[in-house]
């Protein structure tokens, strides 16, 4: 039901669009916040080309704290400014990394990922909810479009899951 195109002539910009839209029909009605982080996560995971992990680290005020994701078991708890989550949660910046070897302190949760983007996730009032991690097995999988594809859909998917959720 909810796929990405992958028609020839569509751009990654595209693409994400695409998806961004699916994203927004199948979470838009949905008021529980986990239902809508483990369908987020699935869509994504089953809909882009070459990952092997896509999911949430949500902050539980001292670390982040694995949440609902696709892919292998991952690392349970880390630590703000560990890693490329932990590092994405302190500095609130997106981190695109085309070696995950390259980057300082990685943590190797599946050994077979190579490149990783991990978007911060921050409320409106500022509060700094977790981070959207995803994981390729192909080196140099990201960049920046899908860096802007990504924040987008992250944006959405806090409009929605989050800001609405308080509302309620």
């Amino acid at each position: 039901m909810y796929t990405l195109s992958t028609t020839a002539h569509a751009t990654k910009a595209a693409q994400y669009d695409d998806l961004l839209q699916q994203a927004r029909s199948l979470i838009g009605d949905e008021i529980d916040f986990t239902a809508n982080a483990a369908n987020f996560a699935s869509l994504v995971y089953h809909s882009l080309p070459d990952l092997n992990w896509a999911g949430f680290y949500l902050f539980d005020g001292d670390e982040l704290v694995v949440g609902p994701f696709q892919g292998k078991p991952a690392c349970v708890r880390i630590a703000l400014g560990r890693g490329v989550c932990g590092t994405a949660a302190r500095e609130r910046k997106t981190q695109v990394v085309p070696d995950v070897d390259a980057f300082p302190g990685h943590i190797a949760c599946d050994s077979a990922s190579r490149s990783e983007i991990v978007v911060p996730l921050v409320a409106s009032d500022g509060t700094l909810i977790g981070v959207w991690d995803v994981d390729s097995p192909v080196p140099g999988r990201f960049d920046d479009e899908d860096a802007a594809g990504m924040e987008a859909l992250c944006a959405a998917f806090i409009a929605l899951a989050w800001e609405e959720r308080d509302e309620s």
